[in-house]
C-alpha cells in the first residue's frame, strides 16, 4: 500500500463526510505522529507534509551525522557511512533529511493506522452532526422516512443523517410509509453511547409556532408576536397573538381570507382545530377570549390561587367546556388560571347547590358533576341521562340514583 493509495482513500471519505480541509489535515498529522512515536519512540525530528486535496503525503526524518562508532540514538542520528550513501558530500555534524516510506512501517502498522484514522474521522463526523443539530433545536426539518418501527420512525435529512421521530412525538392520526416526506421540529439532541441522537417532534407547540412563522409573513417579520401556544395534538390548539401595529388585526392576518393562510397549517397537523386568539393583558378579557366560542356572563378571579370562576347561561356551558373538556382545559393552560365553569342562575329560579346533597350523594360523585360544569341540582336535571353518563364517566346506576335524589327535591 503506497502513500497515494492511503491518502486517496481518506480524501474520498472527507468529501463524503463534510469535514473541512484544515481539520482533516490536523487529524491525519496526529494519527501519523502517533505511529511515528510507536515506531521510533519520538516524533520530534519528523516533518509531515500533507496535501489532502492532491492525495500527497510525505514524511521526512531529520538526523545528525555522527562517526560510525559514535551512534547512540538511531532515530535522531545517522552514521557517516550511511549518510554518504544518500549524498557523498555529507560530513559529521551536518543534518540529513531523508524520506520515510509507509512501507517501512510494516503492513500491520499501516492497517492499524487506517483503523485509527477511520475511528477519528467517525468521531469528528459525530461531533459535526451533534454540533450542527444542537444549534438547530427549535428549527423545522424536512426529511424522508427511511424506516417505520412500532415505537419510532427513522428519518434521513438531505445529508443522509439519521433522525428519530418517536411515536409519542407524532400526531395520533399520523401515518407514514417508507419514502414519505415528513416535517417536524428538532426538540432534543443528546449523545447516547457517544453517538448523536436527534429527536424530532410534531406534537410540540414549537412545531406549530414555526409553521405560523412559515405561513404568515407578519409573524416572520415580527409585526405580529405569538405570545403563547397550547395544543392537544391532532385535536385542538389555541394560539394567542398580539400586534404592535394598531393597523394590523393579528387574528385576521393569521387566519387569512376565508382561512386561506391557516388552512395549510391545519392540513399539516391532520385537521387539528386552531383557535387564534387576540392576546390581552387584562386577565378577565383574556379568559373571555380563551373560552371562545362560549359567551361569558361574568367572571370572578382569585389572583392568589390563580383561579377563575366563570358564569355562563346554561346553553353556553357545553361550548365553554368543549368536547371531552378540551376547550376549558386549553383555555386554562393558555391563561395560566384554573378555570371553573358555573351555570348562571336566575334570581327567581329556585335551585339547590349540589353540596346540599352530601348526606345522600358521595362527595367524589358531586365533584364529577362539578367537573362538567354542573354545580346545582337543576343544572344536572337539565342535561340528558346519556350526556351525563358520557361526560362524567360514572356508572349508569350511579347516574340514575343521583337523578332520582335530585328529582325528589322538586317533586
Amino acid at each position: 500500500m503506497d502513500n497515494m493509495n492511503l491518502i486517496e482513500t481518506f480524501s474520498e471519505f472527507k468529501e463524503l463526510k463534510n469535514i473541512d480541509r484544515a481539520t482533516m489535515m490536523s487529524v491525519l498529522e496526529d494519527v501519523f505522529r502517533n505511529v511515528l512515536i510507536r515506531q521510533f519512540g519520538s516524533d520530534e525530528n519528523f516533518d509531515i507534509i500533507i496535501n489532502v486535496d492532491k492525495g500527497d503525503l510525505e514524511i521526512w526524518r531529520n538526523r545528525v551525522v555522527v562517526e560510525d562508532d559514535q551512534l547512540e540514538d538511531p532515530s535522531k542520528e545517522i552514521r557517516l557511512s550511511d549518510a554518504k550513501k544518500i549524498d557523498t558530500d555529507y560530513e559529521v555534524g551536518e543534518d540529513v533529511t531523508d524520506e520515510v516510506k509507509l512501507a517501512d512501517f510494516g503492513r500491520r502498522s499501516i492497517l492499524n493506522l487506517r483503523q485509527n484514522l477511520a475511528g477519528k474521522i467517525m468521531e469528528l463526523e459525530k461531533d459535526h452532526i451533534y454540533g450542527k443539530y444542537k444549534k438547530r433545536i427549535g428549527d423545522i426539518i424536512t426529511g424522508e422516512v427511511y424506516q417505520v418501527w412500532k415505537k419510532e420512525i427513522l428519518v434521513l435529512d438531505d445529508e443522509g443523517n439519521e433522525l428519530l421521530l418517536p411515536k409519542n412525538e407524532q400526531i395520533p392520526s399520523d401515518f407514514f410509509r417508507k419514502g414519505d416526506s415528513v416535517r417536524a421540529v428538532v426538540v432534543k439532541v443528546e449523545l447516547r453511547n457517544n453517538t448523536p441522537l436527534i429527536i424530532l417532534s410534531r406534537t410540540s407547540p414549537v412545531f406549530l409556532e414555526r409553521l405560523f412563522e412559515l405561513e404568515i409573513p407578519e409573524i416572520f417579520d415580527g409585526l405580529i408576536t405569538i405570545k403563547k401556544i397550547v395544543r392537544m395534538p391532532g385535536e385542538r390548539a389555541k394560539v394567542a397573538v398580539e400586534s404592535y401595529d394598531e393597523r394590523i388585526d393579528p387574528v385576521g392576518a393569521c387566519v387569512g381570507m376565508k382561512g386561506s393562510r391557516i388552512h395549510g397549517i391545519v392540513r399539516e397537523l391532520r385537521n387539528e382545530n386552531i383557535d387564534v386568539i387576540n392576546y390581552a393583558s387584562n386577565t378577565q378579557l383574556f379568559i373571555r377570549r380563551a373560552l371562545s366560542p362560549a359567551k361569558i356572563s361574568s367572571i370572578r378571579i382569585n389572583e392568589a390561587n390563580k383561579k377563575a370562576d366563570v358564569y355562563l347561561k346554561p346553553n353556553e356551558v357545553s361550548l365553554a367546556i368543549g368536547k371531552g373538556g378540551l376547550n376549558i382545559k386549553l383555555a386554562s393552560q393558555l391563561t395560566g388560571y384554573e378555570i371553573d365553569v358555573y351555570r348562571e342562575i336566575e334570581e327567581d329560579d329556585e335551585d339547590v347547590n349540589l353540596d346540599e346533597f352530601t348526606d345522600e350523594i358521595e362527595s367524589w360523585i358531586i365533584d364529577a358533576f362539578k367537573n362538567i360544569g354542573c354545580d346545582t341540582a337543576k343544572s344536572v336535571l337539565n342535561m340528558s341521562r346519556e350526556d351525563l353518563i358520557k361526560r362524567t364517566d360514572l356508572e349508569e346506576e350511579t347516574i340514575d340514583d343521583v337523578l332520582k335524589i335530585l328529582r325528589s327535591e322538586f317533586d
